[in-house]
C-alpha cells in the first residue's frame, strides 16, 4: 500500500541534488541488483552441484548473493508489497538515527557526502539487520532464514534489533540537512 512519509538518508555513493527524484521498483532496480545478478550464475551453479563447493570457502559476494537472491524468492512469494532489498533506498526514521549510521559509515572508512531527507511516495519495510544471515549452499536453509527476516518477529531481549528501513517507489531529495 502506497503511502507518503519523509524519511533521512546518509548519502555514500555519490551525492545528490536538491529536488533530485529517486524510483525504485520492479524496474529500477539498486546497485545491489546488480551485484547480486553478476553472481547468479555461480548461485546456481552451488544450488545444483552443492558437493563441488562443501569444503570451499565462498568469496563474500557470492554468500551476499545466496542470501540476496534466496530473500527475493521469499519477498516475491509471501511478502509482495515490501520493498526489494535490490530495490530501495535504505533510510532513517530520525535525523539522530541517520547520524549515527553516518558515524558509522565514516568510522569504516566508507565514502560519505551527506544526511538528506527525502520524501517516499512508496512502501516501506522496517526490517531488522540482525535477522540478515551469512547464506550457505543450501537452498532449503537460505529460504527458512529469508522468510525469518521477512517476518520480523520480535527477538529475544537479550539480542536488540537493529532497525534498517526499506523504501521503494519516488523518493524525492527535499533538503540537503548535512554534507560531510
Amino acid at each position: 500500500m502506497k503511502e507518503t512519509f519523509y524519511a533521512y538518508h546518509v548519502v555514500t555513493e555519490r551525492p545528490m541534488q536538491l529536488g533530485q527524484h529517486i524510483l525504485f521498483d520492479d524496474i529500477h532496480h539498486s546497485g545491489v541488483y546488480e551485484r547480486v545478478m553478476a553472481k547468479q550464475d555461480m548461485v546456481n551453479d552451488i544450488y545444483q552441484n552443492p558437493q563441488k563447493y562443501i569444503s570451499e570457502e565462498l568469496e563474500y559476494p557470492v554468500v551476499v548473493a545466496l542470501r540476496e537472491l534466496a530473500l527475493e524468492e521469499v519477498r516475491r512469494e509471501k511478502y509482495p508489497d515490501y520493498p526489494s532489498r535490490m530495490g530501495c533506498l535504505y533510510v532513517s526514521e530520525t535525523l539522530q538515527e541517520s547520524r549515527q549510521w553516518a558515524d558509522y559509515f565514516i568510522g569504516l572508512g566508507r565514502p560519505t557526502f551527506q544526511i538528506v531527507k527525502v520524501k517516499v511516495t512508496g512502501n516501506r519495510f522496517v526490517g531488522d539487520a540482525t535477522k540478515c544471515f551469512d547464506a550457505t549452499t543450501c537452498r532449503d536453509e537460505n529460504l527458512l532464514l529469508a522468510d525469518r527476516y521477512w517476518k520480523n518477529e520480535p527477538n529475544p531481549p537479550e539480542e536488540p534489533p537493529i532497525n534498517e528501513f526499506l523504501v521503494c517507489g519516488d523518493i524525492e531529495i527535499v533538503e540537503i540537512v548535512k554534507e560531510f
